[in-house]
């Protein structure tokens, strides 16, 4: 699998990455009922295909994703690099709870620890710049926690550009990870230039758009998905984003089988065909997902297939305006 320098690190990433958001199970921004031994088993899958990075974050699942990675770590020789995060607490009605004081993060990373079963963190994050006041705080104890050889980097996720600059200011970041995918292209305007001057990682998240650019989705599945999923909220999961969404996925699969891929793959090889990108996290919970979207890493897009997608999007776009 194709590898990326992560910013000023000294560790090359498999450009795809497992990210275990949605094997965490329920809570606030779940996704339904999860099979704790299908997640393990994607978690072994990935390991196995040669991905050499697993994402994860207390918040997912309040903790039970990262007790997952964990047991699945304990039935493996592999020793992935870890990135989790810290920020984010949560209440009695599974609700999540931003906090960045430092005794909390202290706290955060030693419940990590534990759940995780390893003994230093790769790469350690703030989840997200909330509350905003506090970012510097939390960050200064990251980088405490660095200095101290208790995490090997430190970065940031969905932080702008002014909020890196302030982190920046204390101690270099070494990741970003915004969302980024042909539906969310934020990142663009901004972001991307930004890290690529300063030297640091993009880890993307959500390249499939919640399984939206698979191929996979129709009306029919959003009507089972299950009650507690939190894709039944987002807008882009409503009208008129849905219908201009599926209708773009058709218009994609042309392109994705003339290649001999599949649909999933096709999106994930579209956010790395961005040098700035370091890599794509892309989420597993069972190993046959994992499987499928594994060998995005080694697909290339050419020149002609990304000016089609373009043109794509931007019929997509005027649908909508």
């Amino acid at each position: 699998m194709q590898k990326r320098q992560l910013g000023n690190a000294d560790s090359g990433l498999t450009t795809v990455g497992l990210g275990t958001w949605a094997i965490g199970g329920p809570w606030q921004f779940g996704w339904g009922p999860q099979n704790d031994n299908e997640a393990i088993s994607a978690v072994l899958k990935a390991l196995e295909l040669g991905i050499n990075w697993v994402d994860t974050a207390p918040i997912y699942g309040l903790g039970h994703s990262e007790e997952l990675v964990g047991k699945a770590l304990k039935q493996t020789n592999a020793k992935p690099f870890i990135s989790t995060k810290c920020g984010l607490l949560w209440n009695e009605k599974k609700e999540k709870v931003p906090c960045l004081k430092k005794e909390s993060i202290r706290e955060e990373y030693e419940a990590s620890l534990q759940r995780l079963g390893v003994e230093t963190i790769d790469l350690y994050q703030i989840h997200w710049p909330e509350p905003e006041e506090d970012i510097e705080e939390a960050w200064e104890e990251m980088a405490k926690l660095k200095d101290r050889g208790k995490v090997r980097y430190i970065g940031v996720s969905n932080f702008n550009v002014e909020q890196i600059k302030r982190v920046q200011e204390i101690a270099p970041a070494a990741s970003l990870q915004p969302p980024y995918s042909m539906l969310r292209r934020e990142v663009e305007d901004e972001l991307l230039g930004y890290c690529a001057a300063n030297n640091i990682g993009v880890v993307a998240y959500s390249p499939m758009q919640r399984c939206l650019l698979t191929g996979k989705f129709s009306q029919e599945r959003l009507s089972g998905l299950a009650l507690d999923d939190h894709r039944r909220r987002s807008p882009e999961f409503h009208e008129p984003q849905f219908t201009a969404t599926l209708q773009l996925v058709d218009q994609l699969r042309p392109i994705a089988e003339r290649n001999g891929k599949t649909l999933a793959q096709l999106a994930i090889a579209w956010v790395l065909r961005r040098p700035e990108v370091t890599a794509a996290i892309v989420g597993a919970r069972r190993p046959a997902q994992i499987k499928e979207t594994a060998p995005a890493s080694d697909f290339k897009l050419s020149k002609e297939d990304i000016e089609e997608i373009e043109r794509l999007l931007a019929e997509r776009q005027n649908k909508l305006k």
